[in-house]
């Protein structure tokens, strides 16, 4: 799989993804280590120092623990010497933040030499013999025990394993010592080493939280779609070929609590249609619609605005809204998008479009905002 690294699960490169999850359980200093511009820009976005990979690391024969060893020997050469290594595989596009920190902390705590992530199975493994007839590796065939009977066993998931240094370069592999295990639910044990397991990986991404929380308390202005947004996506048409569309007033009391706390709303849409005016204005908000192209005008207008895009905050719902998404601080999608949509975005609304689904990104942005303020004041 070419470029997997940077594939996008929910808007955020596999690569982004594992550095923000070290991030959040706390590991002080993030390190990418590769020989690819593209991963080394993705790795930079989300926070973490780049070390550049030799040639003779980068090949398919390379262990994980050569390029470990020289990771470290950079570091030392610039003065870092650190106590504990958490190895960590964007390949899983789930870590828990909390287990990395736990098994980060059973290594610095001293209870064990090096941990790894596993999930609990109770499944019957077989093999198969040379003469091609099949037999038991962790059970007898001849019986058949019920699950709750069964002896558990430890998938490990290749999510992270953390490690003593020092033990770690006396023993040169990533086991050694006192191993422990750090439990992982078995729903984020999904590893991505083929196209099938990358698109379930999608699929599953709005039902997770996002890898790293969305500054929704610095929000300074939030762009929306029209139709499939403000909309169910749906219209009737009279014998005069006069449109109508059905929207809901809930959206419309959140765009003016958005308003009322001194945060703009702008309608960008595709269709040209005096019903988006009418809506606009009705909203008291400004909007452009008959926009093919999307992205240069959002990014004119936040410009004009002084807005930086990190403070912007989209809410779109098919293709020609995925471009806008990626430029903006935080990406939303309602809960019936495009897939390609759901795919880059930050936050998925529980609401379907034209149900709510502005109303839930607004009381997100307000709370957000209150509570950043309520933080500022403690």
């Amino acid at each position: 799989m070419p470029g997997k690294n940077v594939a996008d699960v929910g808007g955020v490169p596999l690569v982004g993804r594992a550095v923000h999850a070290c991030r959040r359980a706390g590991i002080e200093l993030v390190v990418v280590s590769t020989d690819s511009d593209r991963i080394a820009a993705a790795g930079r976005d989300a926070g973490a120092v780049i070390i550049e990979r030799p040639d003779e690391l980068a090949t398919d024969e390379a262990t994980s623990e050569s390029t470990l060893l020289h990771a470290l020997d950079a570091l030392e050469a610039d003065g870092v010497e650190p106590g504990v290594l958490a190895f960590v595989q964007c390949t899983s596009p789930f870590i828990d933040p909390e287990a990395l920190r736990a098994a980060v902390e059973v290594v610095r705590d001293g209870e064990a030499d090096c941990a790894f992530s596993a999930t609990e199975t109770h499944e019957f493994l077989w093999r198969v013999r040379g003469d091609g007839s099949a037999g038991g590796v962790n059970h007898d065939p001849s019986v058949r025990p019920r699950r709750q009977d069964r002896e558990a066993h430890w998938r490990e998931t290749g999510a992270f394993y953390t490690m003593d240094v020092a033990g770690f370069r006396a023993a040169g592999h990533r086991f050694f010592g006192r191993v422990r295990i750090v439990p992982v639910a078995a729903a984020d044990a999904i590893e991505i080493d083929s196209l099938e397991e990358l698109e379930l990986a999608r699929s599953l991404v709005r039902f997770r939280p996002p890898p790293t929380v969305p500054a929704l308390g610095d929000v300074q202005l939030l762009v929306t779609d029209f139709d499939g947004v403000h909309t169910d996506d749906r219209v009737s048409v009279d014998e005069t070929g006069r449109e109508q569309v059905t929207v809901s007033r809930r959206d419309g009391h959140g765009v003016s609590e958005l308003r009322r706390a001194g945060i703009p709303v702008i309608i960008l849409s595709k269709e040209r249609n005096p019903v988006v005016a009418r809506r606009a204005e009705k909203l008291q908000v400004e909007f452009l619609h008959g926009i093919d192209d999307k992205l240069p005008a959002l990014q004119e207008w936040v410009d004009r605005l002084g807005i930086d895009a990190e403070h912007v905050a989209y809410l779109g719902n098919d293709i020609n809204d995925v471009e806008c998404m990626r430029w903006v601080g935080v990406a939303c999608a309602p809960a019936d998008a495009h897939p390609s949509a759901l795919d880059v975005a930050a936050i998925v609304t529980e609401a379907p479009g034209g149900h709510g689904a502005v109303r839930e990104v607004a009381d997100r942005i307000l709370r957000a905002r209150g509570a950043d303020a309520a933080r500022r004041e403690g």
